[in-house]
Order: C-alpha cells, then sequence, then structure tokens
C-alpha cells in the first residue's frame, strides 16, 4: 500500500491511543454477548458508562475517582501472567475493563500477527472482558515500524486486504472487536471513499464494531478539512461500541492529539453530535501525559456526562 505522492498536514505529535464480530447495538440492555469467537450473529452491547483510560501513572487516582463506571487499558502494556492489583482493585469491585489494541496493524498488507492477536486474546480473557479494540491504521511494512498510527489508503483494494485482515481477527478474538478511526497526519491522494464510507462498507463485510473518536473527529477537521457532521452521518452507528474523548492543543493553526491537555469546547461539540444521532453504550476519557490533578481529572468526566444528558 504504497503512493508516489501524499497530501500531508503539518504532523502533531504521534499518539498510541486511540473492537470482534458482528452484534446488535442495544441502548437499553445491561448485558453482553461475550460467547462465541467474534465471527458474526446477533448480540447485544453491554451498557459502559463513562470511563477513563487506565495509565500506571494514576493508578490510585483512577481507583478513587468518583463515579467511574469504567476503564479502559492500552493492551501491550499488561502481562499475560498477571495483573497490577489496581486493576485487580478495579475488577473486584466490578468495574469492566477494555483492553485496547496499539499494535496490531489491521490496515496493512500484511495478515495479522499470530503471537499479537494471541496475547490480545489472552488480555481480553485475563480481564474478562465484553470487547476489544484496535485502530483502523497500519503501523509496520517490511519489517519496519512506523511509530505511529498511519492512515489507510481507502480505496476497494485496501477494502479487501482490511476486511480479511479483520476476518482473521474476528476468528481469533474470544469477544468481539471494535475498530478506532484514528487522527490521520496525511490523507493518501485518489481515495475512493470517505474514511466514513470505508468503515460503513467495512461493518458491512464483517460486522465489526466501532470505536468513534471524536477527538480524532476534530483533528481531521482542523489538520485536513473533513467535516465531522458528514462522517458521523456516513456511518453505521448501530455498530457503536464505545466513544473516545481526548485533549489536544493548537499550535501555528495545526491541531496536536496530545491526549495531555484538556478536552476542549470543540471536542465536546462533536461529541454532542454523535449523541444527537445515538446513545452512545458507553464514553471514556483518554489521558496519556501532563496528568492533571484529580479534581481537574473529574471535572472534564463530569463535562462529558453533561453532554450525554443533553447539555454542554
Amino acid at each position: 500500500m504504497t503512493s508516489p505522492a501524499l497530501r500531508t498536514a503539518p504532523q502533531p505529535p504521534a499518539t498510541t491511543t486511540g473492537t470482534t464480530g458482528s452484534t446488535t447495538v442495544s441502548t437499553t440492555t445491561g448485558t453482553a454477548d461475550t460467547t462465541g469467537t467474534g465471527t458474526t450473529g446477533a448480540g447485544t452491547t453491554r451498557r459502559l458508562g463513562v470511563g477513563l483510560g487506565w495509565r500506571s501513572e494514576i493508578d490510585t487516582v483512577v481507583e478513587r475517582q468518583p463515579g467511574l463506571d469504567w476503564v479502559e487499558v492500552v493492551a501491550e502494556n499488561i502481562c499475560d501472567d498477571h495483573l497490577p492489583a489496581s486493576l485487580r482493585i478495579l475488577l473486584d469491585r466490578g468495574l469492566t475493563v477494555v483492553p485496547h489494541g496499539v499494535g496490531l496493524g489491521l490496515g496493512g498488507a500484511d495478515r495479522p500477527d499470530p503471537a499479537r492477536l494471541a496475547k490480545l486474546a489472552g488480555t481480553a480473557e485475563l480481564l474478562g472482558s465484553p470487547v476489544v479494540t484496535e485502530h483502523l491504521a497500519f503501523v509496520r511494512a517490511g519489517g519496519l515500524e512506523a511509530g505511529h498510527l498511519l492512515p489507510v489508503p481507502r480505496s476497494r483494494d485496501a477494502l479487501r486486504v482490511v476486511a480479511e485482515n479483520v476476518r482473521i481477527a474476528q476468528d481469533q478474538l474470544p469477544v468481539p472487536l471494535a475498530l478506532e478511526n484514528i487522527a490521520a497526519q496525511l490523507a493518501w491522494p485518489d481515495d475512493e471513499l470517505t474514511e466514513g464510507q470505508f468503515l460503513a462498507e467495512l461493518v458491512e463485510r464483517t460486522g465489526v464494531r466501532l470505536l468513534i473518536d471524536v477527538a480524532n473527529l476534530h483533528t481531521n477537521r482542523v489538520n485536513l478539512g473533513i467535516d465531522p457532521a458528514a462522517e458521523l452521518d456516513r456511518l453505521p452507528l448501530e455498530a457503536l461500541a464505545y466513544v473516545h474523548v481526548a485533549g489536544g492543543t493548537m499550535v501555528d493553526g495545526v491541531w496536536h492529539d496530545t491526549h495531555a491537555h484538556p478536552v476542549t469546547e470543540p471536542v465536546l461539540e462533536v461529541l454532542a453530535e454523535l449523541c444527537s444521532r445515538v446513545v452512545p453504550p458507553g464514553v471514556l476519557l483518554e489521558r496519556d501525559a501532563a496528568f492533571p490533578p484529580p479534581a481537574e481529572l473529574a471535572a472534564e468526566l463530569d463535562a462529558v456526562r453533561r453532554v450525554l444528558e443533553g447539555g454542554r
């Protein structure tokens, strides 16, 4: 998947942020279908609520955060044979923990690495998770690691490759898989589909779920001129597993999706656009660096709750 020329936006810092099978979204159920191998079939989506990304740097802060419904962990940061004590405490309290992968590279030309897939499947089982998530991106080629979540060329040929990669992953994962839209640092020339159209066709072909990152939609609006509302209209939101919200900052006209700054009003407005179309099963705040005091994290979570309740 190469191209002789690329349209590029000034590149923001790389971020490692950021689901198997076909299920039918329910906005009222509190159960999840975690039987089956992740191919296709009807099921339900667990109502997750409002969550926070678990990071080892703020493990005790997450433990003590009031009103928290669930957490998400970077799958590559979890050992196969044991859990951090903080995650065990949260699980013992009954909180859902969802593994979020960053290194599978389902958008690449190569088939998914069996060892990486086995690791992701094992993490999902260790955590008792109802879903696992990854990115619609490629991260390596020719044995070289990019160090970034790179956008997939949105062509029919690429769609066929990605769909097969997704089906392979679904067959190996014990629970449904959801894919996240990324904050693209470049756009391929002569794309045949928008991101929303690409994801919609991928859902139709594979039954994969969607993890919609509204901060990434905002990033692409600023840096690449993409209309978030139009993309939301193209997405099959009935396949929504949950939503990401994160902060960033503007530098010299470029939006940097840092996950190290507070969530801004424009990002919350994109969340409101999504909520005007569907009740999301869950919304999670990501923070990966420059961690603020617990009260500031709580205030950001409250801002998310206000959007979900219909106000901003």
